[in-house]
């Protein structure tokens, strides 16, 4: 377990690094605006889907689960207002006061602040703000409800398409990013690795059965507290799946699944701070980068100690 908190930490600071920054903003600019604008394009038949599985539930699930979902798309919209205040009203002194190197770093932080107070918020008042959600779902017709939690649905289904194909995207590109890291501390192996070809289509599998397993188990994300465990279980099988045969393609010449079974409990767990990255806004772009690098250098330490 040392070697996986060595990893994580490695990892947040690698996730720092500019040339690691540029991979991760660039992706996910263009991951995020392709998906946006199918959503726009499609908002309407995304939106008949999503109040088809409303009308397969009953009323008191959608009236709680729809409290629910407010009370979280709330949180993460008081997340990024905080950011944008904060540049909005302090820009030009954090312009003055920070370097350009270290720009993107501070607005990291900012994030994770941010969403770090308003979970705190959340901690203590949570109940309160989901009840009062509840009175407000109470007094509305039943058909402003229903349309109500088909929005967050629907929003949900493109905030997951994000999700999964910043992971698929950072995957297929991980090669530059982890032989740079292997580089830079580590003894560069002449092992010529065909590693493209080999992840490319496990990831397509790994991002198949997730997607199939996520439609297959929508009906249980109307169950508070359970759609959470159902949620990250998901996130981090598909990020322990996918990254671990990402990382050992780029760590041994062979990936023997017996060996990586040797290290599963740290890799779970890496998986796990994964996939809280997906939790928060802007900050889960940089989680699939960030698992990637904290996988690698895990397998990479404990290969060197052998």
């Amino acid at each position: 377990m040392k070697h996986a908190i060595n990893a994580i930490i490695f990892g947040f600071r690698e996730i720092l690094n500019w040339n690691t920054m540029f991979y991760v903003l660039l992706s996910g600019f263009v991951v995020t605006a392709v998906w946006v604008g199918i959503g726009f394009y499609f908002w309407d038949g995304l939106l008949s889907l999503s109040s088809r599985i409303v009308e397969l539930v009953p009323f008191s699930m959608i009236r709680s689960n729809g409290a629910w979902m407010l009370s979280t798309f709330l949180w993460m919209q008081l997340v990024l207002l905080t950011f944008a205040l904060i540049f909005a009203f302090f820009g030009n002194m954090i312009l003055q006061s920070v370097s350009k190197e270290k720009y993107t770093s501070f607005s990291l932080l900012v994030t994770g602040g941010s969403a770090l107070f308003w979970a705190i918020i959340w901690f203590f008042k949570g109940d309160y703000i989901y009840h009062q959600f509840l009175k407000l779902l109470t007094w509305l017709p039943f058909e402003t409800i229903e349309k109500g939690v088909a929005f967050l649905i629907g929003f949900y289904l493109i905030y997951n398409a994000i999700v999964v194909t910043m992971l698929f995207v950072a995957s297929v590109f991980s090669e530059p990013i982890l032989v740079s890291v292997e580089e830079r501390h580590f003894k560069k192996d002449d092992v010529v690795r065909d590693h493209l070809f080999r992840v490319v289509g496990y990831t397509i599998k790994d991002s198949f059965v997730f997607v199939l397993v996520s439609l297959l188990a929508m009906p249980l994300l109307f169950i508070p507290l359970l759609n959470i465990f159902i949620q990250i279980v998901l996130w981090i099988w598909l990020i322990k799946d996918t990254m671990t045969y990402d990382a050992a393609a780029l760590s041994y010449e062979k990936v023997d699944k017996a060996v990586l079974k040797e290290h599963k409990t740290a890799l779970w767990f890496i998986s796990l701070v994964t996939a809280l990255f997906n939790f928060v806004p802007i900050l889960h772009l940089f989680g699939p980068y960030f698992g990637e690098i904290s996988m690698f250098h895990y397998l990479k330490s404990v290969q060197t100690q052998q």
